[in-house]
């Protein structure tokens, strides 16, 4: 399993395309937590539960205004077929090309395969990464990771705002 970035790393900027005439900057999203999933490939039976899973908790990450990004080497024109199929309503990003290199910034890409591996990041509003989390390939790392870090990173900024408006108040 490769040695994904740890917490505490500044996440990598990159651009990516969402389809094939869009590109997404993680950076458009600072000031809100990014939830990166790097996944294998798009119509893998392990990589269809999971992005559906996602997908149906939505709601769940949105409560934390979190916004969810799928990342594989598949093209955009794949991702949107892919999308389409599982009705899936959170951008796909193509690190097509050149291939994988936005995952390998990550530590999250399987030179050997050619594909992503399956791993979790949660990026806090700063753009730091909060939490990281590699799965084996054939196994759905499910969510609980993920909404765990965003309660954890909530709570963190809770506490900080409340130490900042003490420091304020004396």
């Amino acid at each position: 399993m490769a040695r994904i970035l740890a917490p505490g790393t500044p996440a990598p900027d990159f651009t990516l395309s969402v389809t094939p005439d869009q590109k997404l900057s993680l950076r458009d999203l600072r000031g809100q937590p990014v939830v990166l999933a790097f996944y294998p490939a798009d119509w893998s039976p392990v990589c269809g539960d999971q992005m559906a899973l996602y997908n149906e908790i939505l709601p769940e990450f949105q409560k934390y205004k979190a916004e969810v990004l799928g990342i594989s080497v598949d093209g955009s024109w794949c991702h949107a077929a892919f999308a389409e199929a599982q009705h899936l309503h959170f951008p796909l990003l193509s690190d097509f090309e050149p291939k994988g290199a936005v995952a390998k910034t990550y530590g999250a890409y399987r030179e050997q395969d050619g594909f992503c591996e399956r791993a979790l990041f949660v990026i806090d509003e700063k753009g730091v990464i909060f939490w990281s989390y590699c799965s084996p390939v054939a196994v759905n790392p499910g969510a609980d990771g993920i909404l765990e870090a965003l309660e954890n990173l909530k709570e963190k900024r809770q506490s900080h705002g409340e130490l900042e408006g003490s420091r304020r108040a004396s």
